[in-house]
C-alpha cells in the first residue's frame, strides 16, 4: 500500500514518473538511443545481419517500404538537440569591525563578477537498410552530421 501511495505522490509531482514506474513494474526497459555512426559500422554487415538483429539494436524504423525491385527497405532518421548552460564567477568580500567601550565601528567592501554561457548543438543520423528475400541486409547507407 505504501508503494502505491508513494508512486501516486511521485506521479502527481513528476508527470513522466508514472510511465517510468509502469515500465519498471512490467519489466520493460528503455534502451538508450544506439543509432550512431559507430554502432552502424560495428553492427550492420551485408549478407550477415538479420532484420531481427537490426530491430534489437536500433529499435523500429521511422519508415518502411518496398523498392522497385521488391526489396524491403527500412529508414531510420533521428535528430537530437543538446543544450548546455554554464556559469562562472567570483566574489570577494571583507567586513571590518572594531569597537571599544561605547564606541562601535564597522566598514564593508565587496565586489563580484559572473559570466554565463549557453550553447546548443544539433545532430542528425540517417540510416537506410535494404533486405533480401531472406530478411538479411543486402545493402545499407548511413549519414551523420553535427551542427
Amino acid at each position: 500500500m505504501r508503494k502505491i501511495l508513494a508512486a501516486a505522490l511521485l506521479a502527481s509531482a513528476f508527470p513522466g514518473y508514472s510511465v517510468a514506474f509502469a515500465k519498471a513494474q512490467s519489466g520493460a526497459v528503455e534502451s538508450p538511443n544506439t543509432l550512431t555512426h559507430g554502432m552502424v559500422q560495428m553492427t550492420v554487415r551485408v549478407g550477415v545481419t538479420t532484420q531481427a538483429e537490426i530491430l534489437e539494436t536500433f529499435g523500429g524504423p521511422n519508415i518502411t517500404s518496398i523498392d522497385g525491385t521488391g526489396q524491403e527497405m527500412w529508414v531510420y532518421d533521428r535528430q537530437a538537440t543538446v543544450s548546455t548552460d554554464s556559469s562562472s564567477g567570483f566574489s570577494i568580500g571583507m567586513l571590518l569591525g572594531a569597537g571599544g567601550g561605547s564606541v562601535g565601528g564597522g566598514a564593508g567592501l565587496g565586489f563580484g563578477k559572473k559570466k554565463s554561457k549557453s550553447e546548443q548543438t544539433s545532430r542528425s543520423m540517417t540510416l537506410i537498410i535494404k533486405f533480401d528475400k531472406n530478411r538479411v541486409v543486402s545493402d545499407f547507407r548511413s549519414r551523420s552530421s553535427s551542427f
